[in-house]
């Protein structure tokens, strides 16, 4: 859930200037949410974000507005769902996942994209880098396989070898299963 809170941080920097406008304007400042699943299947994910909405003074309805579209596990909607979003002007698109966050790019290069989850932005061509990514898309890397070998460095120096583990930087590979 620490990923959510990240992505709040995000958005509310984003939104920010427009909490002003939403006073003196009719329209609400408007987050495009694309669940790449169902509404369901995200319900835990929705709950976190639009609760720490609330938590940094965002009330869905009252300061802003959150048109939810739902892709229901077909990556061909993402398309769809981004030009949707781009006719109705939301302020923001928040995306989740690789082909989705790619979809939200080709849909638009002026609306800004924050993505929720993506494991390589750089390789995947979303972003120019991690510390300037450009253009109008942020958000966060999930890139564990990067992490993996400074983990089990640090894990080295935490446990000392006079404590009988062996740590190596081997990758761990399962046995074959039997049939």
């Amino acid at each position: 859930m620490r990923l959510i809170g990240l992505v709040i941080l995000a958005l509310s920097l984003t939104l920010a200037p427009f909490a002003v406008e939403a006073q003196q304007a009719a329209k609400l400042p408007t987050i495009g949410f694309l669940g790449a699943s169902t509404t369901s299947a995200m319900r835990d994910m929705v709950a976190s974000f639009v609760g720490r909405l609330h938590e940094l003074g965002w009330m869905e309805g009252r300061n802003i507005a959150i048109e939810y579209r739902w892709a229901d596990g077909r990556t061909e909607r993402f398309a769809e769902i981004s030009s949707d979003f781009v006719r109705l002007k939301v302020d923001v698109i928040v995306p989740h996942g690789t082909a989705a966050v790619a979809a939200a790019k080709r849909a638009t290069t002026v609306i800004p994209i924050v993505f929720a989850s993506v494991g390589d932005p750089v390789g995947a061509g979303l972003v120019a880098s991690l510390a300037r990514p450009g253009g109008n898309i942020t958000g966060l890397s999930v890139q564990q396989n990067d992490a993996a070998p400074k983990r089990l460095e640090l894990l080295r120096e935490v446990v000392p070898a006079s404590t009988g583990w062996r740590l190596s930087l081997m990758p761990i590979v399962a046995p074959p299963c039997s049939t």
